[in-house]
């Protein structure tokens, strides 16, 4: 952990200043509410919860949210904001990418973060082992794209997704009754890049 490099250190303070990251959370956010039976007994994981935009969009429909990152950074800033939730929530450093939370949620939401993670099919076994039965999950990230969405493509192992490979990615982990939807479109100068939100239950 000692040499670990925090990609978003310099990020962090000045990330919710940006319209189209705070438009793009608020999309997926919404999304999630209209297509999960959410309640305020919930306690969801926010997986790669960066500064809480996200979490703090779905808040107010449930009990609980445990942000998990593994940038220190990011999650200050969340703490820094967490007064503003209408929920409660817990803070974890960790990597899910090479290590494991022994922990159980009642779903778990995701916005923009597993396009970092390089292997899907053991990042989705991990999810689904971290869920109570009749859990779900609420991932959002982009569709394929020509590796052009990021300036600097250092910690990028995709560049967006193909719909497909992910449905049959989800199912080999145990997931049923996945559903993709279109949760928004980012517009930068040079073009648009359309962002997926997929669900899918235990």
């Amino acid at each position: 952990m000692e040499n670990k490099v925090d990609h978003f250190a310099e990020k962090s303070k000045t990330w919710d200043m940006n319209s189209k990251r705070v438009q793009n959370a608020q999309g997926i956010a919404e999304l999630i509410v209209k297509n999960i039976k959410l309640d305020k007994s919930m306690e969801l994981m926010d997986f790669g919860a960066g500064t809480g935009l996200l979490s703090y969009f779905v808040a107010p429909f449930v009990d609980k949210i445990v942000a998990v990152d593994n940038s220190p950074s990011m999650l200050l800033e969340f703490e820094n904001k967490c007064d503003e939730f209408s929920c409660k929530t817990e803070v974890i450093e960790k990597d899910l990418s090479s290590d494991t939370l022994d922990r159980k949620f009642d779903g778990i939401i995701s916005s923009m973060t597993i396009h970092h993670l390089e292997d899907i099919p053991a990042l989705f076994s991990k999810l689904y082992t971290m869920l109570n039965k009749g859990g779900f999950i609420a991932i959002a990230d982009l569709d394929s794209e020509d590796g052009s969405f990021h300036s600097d493509n250092t910690g990028v192992f995709h560049h967006g997704f193909d719909r497909e490979t992910l449905e049959k990615q989800a199912k080999e982990a145990g997931f049923n009754d996945i559903r993709f939807e279109l949760a928004s479109t980012i517009s930068k100068p040079h073009r648009e890049f359309t962002v997926f939100l997929m669900t899918g239950h235990k």
